[in-house]
């Protein structure tokens, strides 16, 4: 059975497809198509791991969001409001003029961490997140 190909049409601002290109460039992919599968192929499979995440877990979430964007420093405090149950302890600090660094510091259910994070991803101005969590053993 052969495989359907689809196009798609996407905008990008000009320097993040810049980047791109010198990437997909130095990896040596044949095209921006390819480099856009593997994108997304990669993204499809984080996104299974995290779906995977259950159980008692210290985690950390650390993120880069740009704080001049009108709402996005609210929007977080509100969201992490939310989650004071999960939350041990949060530090953030400005890296660039419009660019902070959060580094959230978590302990309890792993349903409840991935939540937070995919809450915190989703917001405009945010630019990237990661999620590190360790299984939390009993004694």
């Amino acid at each position: 059975m052969e495989k359907q190909l689809m196009r798609i049409g996407i905008s990008l601002p000009g320097d993040l497809l810049e980047n791109f290109d010198d990437i997909i460039m130095e990896r040596g992919y044949s095209s921006r198509s390819e480099g856009i599968r593997d994108a997304i192929r990669t993204y499809n499979q984080h996104y299974e791991w995290m779906q995977e995440i259950q159980g008692r877990r210290a985690a950390t979430i650390s993120l880069v969001y740009d704080c001049s964007k009108k709402g996005v420093s609210n929007a977080l405090a509100t969201i992490q409001h939310d989650y004071t149950d999960l939350i041990n302890s949060s530090v953030r600090f400005h890296i660039e003029t419009e660019s902070c660094f959060e580094v959230i510091i978590l302990d309890g259910e792993g349903e409840q961490i991935v939540e937070l994070a995919e809450k915190i991803l989703s917001l405009k101005g945010v630019k990237n997140l990661k999620l590190t969590t360790i299984p939390k053993t009993e004694k």
